[in-house]
């Protein structure tokens, strides 16, 4: 074994036994049920539908709280998941945002979008605070029902934000010309752009890259960060017909798409179009056995159902198949690559739109980190890893966590909104065998019912002297055993 890798692993061991948390937050419903090799631990709680969250360049988070505004919160870190909100204040106030936050690569632009446009602040990440008003950078989005238009700025491709629109759920036919810019993603150049600028600087419709069209919902978007390849989790329709059968049940299936590089000289014009993914026209299997005619069928392929005139042939030749297909009625809506591109994480914020609620989870799905492609095949059933679930999902929607925005800090560990209990929770792989463990919940540390309390003050104290005592032993020993691997 390597030093790195010893130090690696006696880190991890560190962080195992930083489990007892002085006082820690208690959900009102059942604990979760989390993975072998991973710990989770609600750590705040209160918030008005917390969507998307993000890290700025002081390790702060902050919260788009959808119908409120932006917070920005900070913890006492006090070793694995044992964190205490010890501040937190909103830096925007504005009821129109809705669900997109993103931040400039330099850290001093907080970008966030509503239902009509995307908006766009300067920011000192310093003191926590924003100057000037709103500039308004992209607008001509609204459209009915679909209304999340998440945002993701590129690392790969400095000042390229890219925005994403769902489709008129009143005239789905409307999502087959894409210059009425519905069902689409579209990337936007903002480098050159000052406060001078006029407002608003871009129409969705007209401007911007179309990097992929007939997307009826893709809500999460994520950039391999080794090849720059750009992912999105699409939200399916909730019921289709085909030869007059009901395949609500578990078809179609969500989607993983992949849409290309920024980089990519083809198409070449601003305007053209990228990939068609089918919306409305076609959508992917993933229930074989529900599917009348499925001769020739597999998951994932692009097959026509009542309502067009078109084949499943043709479905295949005009349309570009998911990468990936998931149940049905799933609804992922973020998802996150770790640093090293081997592993997306996305949050499934589930439907009751089946006869049972389904998703309500956090999964994984692995990575090839040097190709940026999924390991799993394209017709694969098993791609998805639960880490974080619920116990019981009849319980859902009213009484469960529903996942929502996703962020990994400077450590590695997993941060999850759930919106509809107002909460945020921590994950951090432990590497140990057996059950995952909740802290706070069945097999962990217990702080009172309800809400619970967070830990402060000499508890909090306590707590940093214990991870401190464990650092030094965890160095004293790479030390010595670093001696011995020179020897």
């Amino acid at each position: 074994m390597s030093l790195l890798a010893l130090t690696a692993s006696l880190h991890a061991v560190a962080a195992v036994a930083q489990t007892t948390c002085s006082s820690v937050l208690v959900p009102s419903y059942s604990p979760p049920v989390v993975a072998s090799g991973w710990q989770a631990q609600l750590v705040a709680g209160g918030l008005t539908k917390p969507r998307t969250i993000a890290f700025d360049s002081t390790g702060a988070l902050l919260v788009l709280e959808s119908g409120k505004g932006i917070s920005r919160h900070s913890f006492t870190d006090n070793g694995g998941t044992c964190l205490a909100p010890d501040h937190a204040h909103m830096i925007v106030e504005l009821t129109s945002l809705n669900h997109g936050l993103a931040i400039s690569n330099d850290g001093k632009t907080i970008y966030a979008s509503s239902v009509e446009a995307v908006f766009a602040w300067d920011y000192d990440a310093e003191v926590g605070i924003v100057s000037g008003t709103p500039r308004t950078l992209i607008a001509n989005m609204s459209n009915s029902d679909l209304v999340t238009r998440t945002l993701l700025m590129s690392k790969k491709h400095d000042g390229m934000l890219l925005v994403s629109r769902g489709g008129d759920e009143d005239d789905p036919a409307a999502s087959e010309i894409v210059s009425n810019g519905f069902s689409q993603i579209r990337a936007f150049n903002l480098t050159n752009l000052t406060t001078a600028d006029p407002s608003p600087h871009y129409n969705f419709n007209t401007d911007g890259r179309v990097l992929g069209w007939g997307l009826r919902n893709s809500i999460g978007m994520a950039e391999h960060p080794a090849t720059g390849g750009i992912y999105a989790v699409e939200n399916s329709v909730d019921s289709v017909k085909r030869n007059g059968v009901d395949l609500r049940e578990n078809n179609p299936g969500e989607e993983l798409n992949f849409l290309g590089y920024l980089n990519d000289t083809n198409p070449t014009t601003t305007n053209q179009a990228g990939k068609n993914f089918g919306y409305p026209q076609c959508f992917a299997v993933w229930d074989l056995a529900d599917i009348p005619e499925n001769d020739r069928l597999a998951i994932g392929k692009q097959i026509a159902f009542m309502g067009n005139t078109l084949t499943d042939q043709m479905c295949a030749a005009r349309y570009e198949p998911p990468r990936l297909t998931f149940p049905a009625h799933y609804a992922p809506i973020d998802i996150k690559f770790e640093e090293g591109g081997e592993t997306a994480y996305v949050s499934f914020r589930g439907s009751f739109a089946s006869s049972s609620p389904v998703g309500y989870r956090l999964s994984s799905i692995a990575f090839n980190a040097a190709s940026g492609e999924p390991v799993a095949a394209a017709d694969s059933n098993d791609a998805l890893t639960d880490i974080l679930t619920n116990q019981d999902l009849t319980a859902c929607p009213n009484r469960c966590f529903r996942p929502a925005g996703l962020a990994l800090d400077s450590v590695g560990r997993v941060w999850m909104a759930s919106d509809s209990t107002g909460e945020i929770y921590v994950l951090q792989k432990t590497g140990e065998s057996g059950n995952g463990r909740f802290v706070g919940g069945d097999g962990g540390s217990s702080g009172g019912s309800g809400g619970g309390n967070t830990g402060g003050g000499i508890e909090n104290a306590a707590g940093m002297i214990w991870s401190w005592r464990t650092e030094l032993l965890s160095w004293t020993f790479v030390a010595a055993m670093g001696a011995w691997l020179t020897c």
